[in-house]
Parts: structure tokens; C-alpha cells; sequence
């Protein structure tokens, strides 16, 4: 797997910023990947809509300029890493 050039805090269910909760995209040519280190989220893409359930043994990737938000539901450490470019090496892990 690709090595992240930046990545967020670790956030729980009480830390996680709004601006991750609510609709927002990352920048052309970035792509996301959504990290659960405990607990589990859900990764829901606007359009077309569709849910990913990510969870430690699930990774939630985020495509370029992709609108989605995430949620939780109950306890969860999670981060989000980014990268230049596609980070798994199967398009099943999406």
C-alpha cells in the first residue's frame, strides 16, 4: 500500500469535527481512506448514493472529489490518510 502524505488526528465519536460529519469532498487528484482503529462508521457517498461500512478489517476509500460524509454510532477511534494517488492495491477493499 502507498505511503499517506498527510493524515488526520485520531478522532473518537465525540471529537470527530462537523466538517468531517456533514457533505464535503476531498480536492482533485486526492484520494481518502477512511480508518477505523476500534469501533465501526459508515461512509456514505451523495451521489450516486451509496453506504460503506468500514470497521478495522474494512478500509473506506474515498475517490477524488467524491462527496460523502461519515457517521458513527457508539464508541470508535478512527483517521482519515490521504494520498496522490488510488493507496489499495484491490478495488474490492472500496
Amino acid at each position: 500500500m502507498a505511503v499517506p502524505y498527510k493524515s488526520t488526528p485520531q478522532f473518537d465519536e465525540q471529537s470527530l469535527p462537523d466538517a468531517i460529519r456533514n457533505a464535503h469532498s476531498t480536492k482533485a487528484g486526492v484520494w481518502g481512506l477512511l480508518v477505523v482503529d476500534e469501533g465501526a462508521a459508515r461512509l456514505i457517498f451523495h451521489k450516486p448514493r451509496r453506504e460503506i461500512a468500514v470497521a478495522p478489517d474494512k478500509l473506506g476509500l474515498i475517490p477524488p472529489q467524491a462527496v460523502h460524509h461519515v457517521e458513527t454510532f457508539g464508541p470508535v477511534r478512527l483517521h482519515v490518510e490521504f494520498y496522490r494517488e488510488n493507496p489499495l492495491d484491490r478495488a474490492d477493499q472500496s
